[in-house]
């Protein structure tokens, strides 16, 4: 077949344009009259040319560019609910439903100049333009807008329909800006809102725990705030944003390139879109120019099963995308009335003339392509011949396999429809209007269908609740599909791999089968996508100074803290009774320790008291068989007695702190410690000072004998003990000590005691040592005193052992920890005791046991008696001493130094002073075999004085 040149002509003129322009223009309607009337919105074409209206005439009205099938199969739904609904019988009988039905050309524009048409034919008097026009009129009014589809375009129609209360339901718009009732009072929605599906694409992020992605929105009222709540949903997930830019299908071409090249500067290789087909499309075809395969897209609803960019030239670079789908409805009879659409049997639709062009290539004889063809205005086609077979073509038109936004528009028309259906059979009286009344059906107002629409709720024919009442939106379910590549003809597949539930029963509900997932159309891996590494167990995220929270280096957790999965955030402080292990990835059970029995430092203290009650036990014991001998009368024997068993006490008191802490052991072992060594230091004060006293008295008298009889010096004892339990008392009825678990040391738990309270303690000790101090005092007094074998000085070295032992104990007290707390308390103990023990009484045990000879009343006798003479000749001495003082003072050089002689003999041993021989006799005492000779003279110079 030939071909004049005029149709080549405007062929090879546009040529070089990237698409075809329609000179099919808004204009174009479907239309159908009836009793009621139905409007509509529909994106036919995805948007307009782009003209520069330099205003030098009138501006012409744009045209819309790049046909859009499935926005044709949506309009088509709109249609077969209406007539299914006017073919039905149970739906407003004798009530016949017609419509007019608009191309949006996906702007906003378009949609206005639309949506003009419905308000006029409506009751405009609201706005008082009587007086420029006659308005009113026989034209029926459009009672409800079925549309529009892009959110942005939805939102400028419905600030419109809103002021004439025209009900509008979209079966596509999902911003959540127009969740706001009272800004949008008349729009409505069969779909639900982006806030449901952020929070889902956060949630898939998630779950492939993914923290490092691109954010990309279209610039209008759907990305906008769909990506605000999506930022929103990832920082509560800590994730981070690293690329975040607005986008829109008329962006320049050198603003493209940037964007493209800031993607793949991007180490982020996951890409979140809020947008639509035509918006996300010049940036896709940048991408699939420059081969950038190793990126992720998540598509939101939008374009998730777009036919502009689900193409099979682009699956190499978008192959893999993951992307939400709304949940598939079924419309019975549908998929035959798709396919009896033709030119010739839709005299009612004008969409159809352009949609059969597009679909086989080629125009038809009537058609204003042919017209304008002449001018060279199109490219060239064929001529239609009428006969084409729909059913033979791959079209998005006939893929009605999965019906979302199509069943979408079906169950707005019967929402409406179920409203009309509620006004007919409404009955007076219990109307929604006032009084109770009803509208007539016959002339229903937009208002009306408002009202009735917003107490509408049915369940549509896949089992959900539709509701438009305040605050109610549809439950959000989503399919989340894969997109594949077939292997029969290299065409896209979308594959459904899990799916969304926002309102299941057990909440918010992300099922995915990974194993379905084909990553960049071909790996099964799950990509990586994140500002750093994972880190490793043991370890976790350190933050980096100016990075993102993200970007992070990996810390190793510290001692007694643990992380047991990767890429810990933080670590986990291990229980108390437990610590890290090596490499921190895991805790272990702590050991327990305390001053044990059976380990060697506990065993040796033991073996020690042990050995300070035996050996005590053995000196008790031959002071009790040599109780009658000189040296255990010379030494008070009864107070010895109680001694030798308050060392006992103080041997014994040390096993206390040996062992397991309990609370009845430590409640116990500082009273019996500090009862046990006041009482033996009260004995030794009260012992040192009845002999100091003695020796010291001139002459003893009954009265020294009575008060310084053995009932006073027990009672001395008594009060001094005494005084001690009363403060023991006051600490365990106020603060009682208990055992106590410290778990402060890395990888051990000491077992100790609470002292309840450290002033006690102190008291308790500081008691203890002033007794020490004063019975020191009395002893270093007494050191030269001849009793019981110069006992004074060996008590006065015990009291220095005593004092260097506690005096070391309380910085060592306070600084060690653990079981060496009581280890350095029970040496303190033993140090002191066997000091007393061996101060006090060994020097008398072996006298008894190796030296009997010296154990008798004579030897005894002699060393008093000794010690009197030494006292008496230094008395005499400092006498004569003090008399030639006087003397001279008084008789000057003339008077006479006197002269003093002292013999002594001891054993048949005389010593005399050759000066006293002559003038004085010697007197003796005698001691059963040992003579003791003192001989004393004074001579005086005689005075020249009268007598």
């Amino acid at each position: 077949m030939r071909f004049p040149l005029r149709f080549y002509l405007p062929y090879l003129v546009l040529l070089g344009f990237s698409g075809v322009i329609s000179i099919y223009g808004p204009h174009q309607r479907a239309q159908k009259t009836g009793d009621i009337l139905l409007g509509g919105l529909f994106p036919i074409h995805f948007g307009v040319t782009s003209k520069d209206q330099d205003l030098a005439a009138r501006p012409e009205s744009t045209e819309c560019v790049r046909y859009n099938f499935r926005g044709f199969r949506w309009l088509q739904s709109m249609i077969f609910a209406i007539e299914e609904i006017n073919n039905s019988s149970a739906f407003l009988p004798n009530i016949t439903l017609g419509y007019r039905i608009f191309d949006t050309c996906n702007t906003v524009s378009k949609a206005l100049e639309a949506s003009l048409s419905f308000v006029a034919q409506n009751k405009i008097d609201s706005l008082n333009l009587d007086e420029f026009c006659n308005c009113t009129g026989n034209i029926p009014s459009t009672i409800a807008v079925v549309g529009a589809s892009g959110s942005a375009v939805s939102t400028a129609v419905a600030d419109l329909l809103g002021l004439f209360y025209i009900p509008q339901i979209s079966y596509a718009s999902s911003s959540r800006l127009l969740s706001n009732k009272n800004q949008y009072k008349s729009f409505m929605r069969t779909i639900p809102t982006d806030e449901y599906q952020a929070i889902a694409m956060a949630a898939i992020i998630d779950h492939f725990q993914w923290n490092w992605v691109i954010a990309i929105a279209s610039d209008d009222e759907y990305g906008r705030p769909g990506i605000e709540k999506f930022e929103n949903e990832m920082f509560h997930r800590d994730i981070c944003i690293d690329l975040n830019v607005l986008i829109s299908q008329y962006i320049d071409e050198a603003e493209i390139r940037r964007l493209a090249d800031r993607i793949e500067n991007s180490t982020a290789k996951v890409i979140a879109v809020f947008a639509s087909g035509p918006d996300i499309e010049p940036l896709v075809k940048e991408m699939v120019r420059r081969n950038v395969t190793d990126r992720i897209w998540l598509a939101s609803e939008a374009w998730a099963s777009s036919s502009l960019v689900a193409k099979p030239e682009y699956l190499d670079v978008m192959g893999g995308t993951i992307g939400f789908a709304l949940r598939a409805g079924h419309i019975p009879g549908f998929k035959e009335f798709l396919q009896q659409v033709h030119p010739k049997k839709s005299s009612h639709n004008e969409f159809v003339r352009e949609f059969w062009e597009e679909t086989f290539n080629c125009y038809l004889e009537d058609s204003p392509r042919n017209e304008d063809s002449e001018n060279g205005s199109t490219s060239f086609r064929p001529l239609c011949t009428g006969e084409e077979d729909i059913a033979s073509v791959e079209t998005p038109y006939l893929d009605y396999t999965h019906l979302r936004i199509s069943y979408n528009v079906y169950v707005a028309v019967y929402a409406i429809a179920q409203a009309l259906q509620d006004i007919l059979t409404c009955t007076p009286g219990k109307g929604l209007f006032a009084n109770g009344s009803c509208a007539d059906i016959r002339k229903v107002e937009a208002w009306q269908v408002l009202k009735q629409l917003r107490h509408l709720n049915f369940i549509n024919s896949i089992g959900e609740r539709v509701r438009f009442d305040n605050g109610s939106e549809l439950s959000a379910n989503y399919t989340i599909i894969n997109w594949h590549r077939s292997p029969e003809d290299g065409s896209v597949v979308f594959k459904e791999v899990g799916y969304y539930s926002m309102h299941n029963k057990n909440g918010a509900k992300l099922s995915i089968d990974k194993t379905q997932i084909l990553w960049n159309g071909r790996l099964t891996e799950v990509p990586f996508s994140n500002c750093s590494e994972e880190c490793e167990p043991g370890t976790r995220k350190g933050i980096i100074d100016g990075e993102p929270t993200c970007c992070f280096e990996c810390t190793e957790c510290s001692d007694g803290e643990y992380s047991d999965h990767k890429d810990a955030s933080v670590c986990s402080k291990c229980p108390n009774n437990s610590w890290s292990n090596g490499n921190h990835t895991s805790c272990f059970l702590k050991e327990i320790e305390f001053l044990s029995w059976t380990e060697p430092f506990g065993i040796a203290l033991a073996l020690l008291a042990v050995l300070g009650v035996l050996l005590t036990a053995f000196v008790l014991g031959v002071f009790v068989q040599f109780r009658d001998t000189p040296i255990v009368k010379a030494s008070n024997r009864e107070l010895s007695f109680v001694l030798l068993f308050s060392l006992i006490c103080c041997f014994s008191s040390s096993l206390i702190f040996i062992g397991e802490p309990q609370d009845w052991t430590c409640r116990v072992r500082q009273p019996a410690f500090g009862i046990s060594f006041v009482l033996c230091i009260s004995c030794i004060l009260v012992k040192t000072n009845r002999v100091l006293l003695v020796f010291e008295a001139k002459i003893p008298t009954s009265v020294h004998r009575k008060w310084w009889g053995l009932n006073l010096q027990f009672l001395l004892v008594f009060l001094f003990t005494f005084v001690q339990v009363m403060i023991c008392v006051v600490w365990l009825y106020n603060a009682p000590p208990g055992s106590y678990k410290n778990y402060d040391i890395d990888e051990i738990i000491f077992i100790t005691c609470n002292e309840g309270s450290m002033m006690a303690l102190g008291f308790l000790i500081g008691y203890t040592c002033l007794l020490a101090a004063v019975c020191f005092f009395f002893a270093f007094k007494s050191r030269k005193l001849p009793e019981n074998f110069t006992e004074a000085k060996f008590i006065t070295f015990s009291m220095l052992i005593f004092f260097i032992v506690w005096i070391s104990f309380i910085p060592a007290y306070f600084s060690t920890y653990g079981k060496f707390v009581s280890a350095v308390e029970v040496i303190a103990i033993l140090a002191s005791s066997f000091s007393l023990l061996a101060c006090i009484f060994f020097n008398k045990v072996y006298i008894i046991l190796l030296k009997p000879s010296r154990n008798t009343i004579e030897e005894v006798r002699c060393s008093t008696a000794a010690h009197a003479f030494k006292a008496a000749a230094r008395a005499t001495l400092r006498h004569s001493s003090a008399s030639r003082k006087r003397s001279g003072s008084v008789g000057g050089s003339s008077a006479s130094s006197p002269s003093s002689s002292i013999s002594l003999k001891t054993n048949g041993n005389e010593m005399e002073s050759p000066s006293t021989r002559r003038h004085s006799q010697k007197p003796r005492v005698s001691f059963g075999s040992g003579t003791v000779s003192l001989s004393i003279s004074f001579e005086e110079a005689r005075k020249n004085s009268v007598q």
